[in-house]
């Protein structure tokens, strides 16, 4: 094969599929935007890479997490998101004024309120492009858990952010609502065992480590309460947020000098 023919056939090389959700166009244009803002994170996978009917769960640091994994992760992805930000501009603007930006970010309250008068409108143009599942904290959760069992069923992943921010966004999680663990509990009895894939972002190197996933019936075999696996999996979290790797993607060394590549055997 002569030079001319070789250059031809690495030309015909095929692309990765794309195997993210098709947006909308001027949703599509957005995000294009934003990469600006936003750039692309250096994925680091410990097992396979995310394929399709799962859970991942994620620490959230800011929008920095949700906006890495929906602009530039190469899987077909719906996240979860608090109600009051999938209810409407007015609703939304009250929720990122005091909760997100107030008690969350830590931001003067006055501040937030005027910065939202521009934040707020494109936050809730962004969202309707999102396709957001609104997650509830009485029993209204049940549409949470029936609208992602839909989208399991389609073959999307769903996105979870289940860190208790009440101190804000931290580094090193302190606790993992268990919500995403009643709704893999709902998808076993109904024939649908779930991988669960440990996410984490760490913003100071733009690093995102998914961990090999855990199946979800493994997890329940064990005799945990849902509190219970759910810490099992805060603890994994911030055991990924320790680990740095070389530029060939191989584990150097965590926070306390040690390797730790594998997950613990659920």
């Amino acid at each position: 094969m002569d030079e001319k023919e070789l250059v031809q056939e690495n030309s015909t090389e095929q692309k990765p599929v794309d195997r993210k959700l098709k947006r909308k166009w001027w949703f599509r244009l957005l995000k294009k935007m934003m990469k600006s803002r936003y750039k692309e994170p250096r994925f680091i996978y410990l097992g396979e890479e995310v394929g399709e009917g799962g859970v991942l769960l994620s620490n959230h640091e800011g929008t920095d997490a949700p906006m890495s994994l929906e602009i530039y992760m190469n899987a077909p992805l719906r996240m979860w998101g608090a109600s009051e930000m999938n209810s409407g501009l007015i609703k939304m603007y009250k929720y990122q004024t005091r909760v997100y930006y107030h008690e969350k970010k830590h931001w003067n309250l006055h501040l937030a309120r005027l910065f939202c008068l521009i934040a707020s409108p494109l936050t809730n143009l962004f969202y309707k492009g999102l396709s957001l599942i609104s997650t509830y904290r009485d029993a209204n959760f049940v549409k949470t858990i029936k609208e992602s069992m839909e989208a399991i069923k389609q073959g999307h992943n769903i996105v979870v952010y289940p860190e208790d921010s009440t101190k804000g966004y931290l580094s090193e999680l302190e606790g993992f609502h268990p919500g995403f663990v009643v709704f893999a509990n709902y998808a076993l009895k109904h024939g649908y065992d779930l991988p669960i894939y440990v996410t984490y972002f760490r913003k100071s190197d733009r690093t995102y480590i998914i961990d090999k996933p855990f199946m979800y019936s493994t997890l329940a075999n064990q005799g945990l309460s849902k509190e219970e696996i759910a810490d099992k999996l805060r603890l994994r979290c911030n055991e990924l947020g320790k680990m740095y790797f070389d530029a060939e993607g191989n584990l150097i060394e965590n926070a306390n000098g040690q390797t730790n590549s594998e997950n613990t055997e659920a």
